[in-house]
């Protein structure tokens, strides 16, 4: 118990202080830094007991100090906690656990070690307190602290300490450690149910354990089901389950599976956490390339992972992480878990009902892939046959495939000239949304026979930029910082310019930058086929009266009132 070969993790951090042990030199103070669970108990239990060891090799676990350390009744081994409200150390604390005792010599050894956990916790009372002792401290005392927070200890007590940085333990080397543990209490620990404990423990060690603990206690042969269980995890088929209901855009089967994962008890908010960390493994495969590294899985469950993120558009993902984060903060702050998490999903599989930037711009880039590629955006069979009368808008009536005059236009229809040299199949007039934004055909002479021009669409008009989804997704893969600088931005295009609308005001300058603008340009090129010039879109001002001078309003009143000044 409590020796350096079986700590896991921090390995540099370990051997130092185990050669600062066997020396017998070490600091009158140390400082271990880091987050829940990363081992700063047991490494603070283990070092103190190699401190106070008297055999060769520290700890040797057979001596005298050692044996008492193990039963938790070493004298000259004090842990110092917060007794007066159990949460913070006061004044009251410091005194009589601290000040009272500490210029007495060690009852038995050659050192007293206070080991202080939760060093954030001090007030500033008892940090004053601590600091002076800490200035001028018996030579006979060795102080341990401990701390998740180290922001809030003042820097004078940081100064005087000798800092360890304890890291997240890696969950490869977690899986290892809970097998060794599991085979020494009789446990048969499957590879994929200890990478799922190390998974949920999320660097934690601690927490890792009491999860195998957990499991002991219904069988000794412990399985991912088992895991799921007892952590109260929805498993690996729901969350794919629920992940291709998104994708099928059936908001049914998702509000059906969610009902049964209520139904079996299943946490709702542990489930949104879970869906978080499945969207952020599909956004590390689309993103990273090395993302076998980032993602804590067996190999089989990687290639399912991979498999299911090929599905999905990053701006799918995206949007699926910002709703479901977005829900976790409503769900903590109090809201029902059951009936925000069916939102959601309702939202995911219904882009329609939103009507955020976002949402919106994929949708639009959907439709302006769908008219690009000749094919219906609404679900409908494309046929290759002219579309029937009732179809199109009334606004935007379909050119025949024959010229067929209609009683406004007799004597112009029979040669509809912009359109002939195309084909009348791949008509994209029909799709449902471009009315009012979106005169895409450049000339559409034929509607309107009796009016003696055509629609001006002018190079010189702006028009909002329907891709800019896919533009951006583009940029996060060849351009990551000119991708961060654009988020929340839109596009429109204006002849030969392509103008840049950024609530970011470094954005003039970031596109100066050679490497910048070629992306973009590049970007555009890819999608559009246009070779763009950059600039900056500028909002139209709405239309003021013309300012009046003040001496005409003064003259006018002057008027209305029958008084009389004479202008020169």
């Amino acid at each position: 118990m409590y020796t350096f070969e079986e700590i896991r993790g921090n390995t540099p951090l370990v051997e130092q202080l185990r050669r600062s042990a066997a020396s017998g030199r070490s600091s009158h103070a140390y400082l271990f830094l880091g987050g829940a669970g990363a081992g700063k108990r047991l490494i603070a239990n283990t070092f103190a007991k190699a401190l106070q060891c008297e055999g060769e090799k520290r700890p040797c676990d057979s001596c005298k100090s050692c044996h008492a350390f193990n039963h938790g009744n070493h004298p000259d081994v004090i842990y110092f906690q917060p007794l007066k409200n159990g949460k913070t150390y006061t004044i009251e604390d410091v005194r009589e656990q601290l000040l009272e005792t500490v210029d007495l010599k060690p009852f038995q050894y050659e050192k007293k070690i206070y080991i202080i956990e939760k060093a954030d916790t001090l007030n500033i009372q008892s940090q004053n307190a601590l600091l002076k002792t800490l200035e001028e401290p018996p030579a006979h005392v060795i102080f341990i602290l401990a701390t998740t927070e180290v922001h809030k200890l003042p820097a004078t007590i940081l100064s005087r300490c000798q800092r360890f940085d304890f890291k997240r333990i890696q969950p490869e080397t977690m899986a290892v450690r809970l097998q060794q543990v599991a085979g020494l209490e009789g446990m048969e620990l499957a590879p994929d149910a200890a990478t799922l404990i190390a998974r949920i423990a999320d660097g934690a060690l601690r927490d890792g354990l009491s999860i195998l603990d957990q499991c002991a206690g219904r069988s000794k042969q412990i399985t991912a089901q088992l895991v799921s269980e007892v952590a109260g995890l929805a498993g690996r088929e729901a969350l794919y389950r629920l992940s291709d209901a998104v994708l099928a855009r059936d908001s049914s089967a998702a509000v059906e599976e969610l009902a049964q994962l209520h139904e079996n008890s299943y946490d709702m908010e542990r489930l949104c956490v879970e869906m978080i960390n499945h969207f952020r493994n599909f956004m590390m495969v689309k993103t990273v390339k090395k993302s076998r590294e980032l993602i804590i899985c067996t190999d089989d469950e990687y290639k399912h992972i991979e498999a299911s993120a090929g599905q999905f558009t990053l701006a799918q993902i995206l949007r699926g992480l910002d709703l479901f984060q977005s829900t976790l903060v409503k769900i903590k702050g109090g809201a029902t878990p059951r009936i925000e998490m069916e939102m959601a999903f309702i939202r995911l599989c219904e882009p329609k009902l939103e009507t955020d930037p976002d949402a919106i711009n994929q949708r639009l880039s959907a439709l302006e892939r769908a008219v690009q590629n000749g094919v219906p955006a609404a679900p409908v069979k494309t046929v290759h046959s002219p579309a029937p009368a009732a179809h199109p808008a009334p606004a935007q009536p379909t050119v025949p495939p024959t010229p067929q005059p209609t009683p406004a236009s007799a004597a112009h229809a029979p040669e509809p000239e912009p359109v002939p040299a195309t084909s009348a199949e791949p008509v994209s007039a029909p799709v449902p949304e471009p009315a009012p934004v979106q005169p895409e055909p450049p000339v559409s002479p034929e509607p309107a026979a009796a009016a003696p021009s055509p629609a001006p669409v002018a190079d010189s008009e702006q028009k909002l930029f329907m891709q800019w989804a896919d533009l951006m997704e583009i940029l996060h893969r060849t351009d990551i910082a000119l991708f961060g600088v654009l988020s929340g931005s839109q596009g429109y295009t204006r002849g030969e310019f392509f103008l840049i609308d950024s609530p970011n005001p470094t954005i003039k300058e970031f596109i100066k930058i050679s490497t910048h603008a070629k992306a973009i340009r590049a970007a555009l090129h890819e999608l559009t086929g246009h070779n763009y010039k950059l600039g900056l879109f500028k909002k139209k001002s709405t239309e003021q009266a013309p300012r009046r001078d003040p001496l005409e309003d003064l003259l006018s009143k002057a008027r209305e009132n029958h008084i009389q000044i004479e202008e020169h």
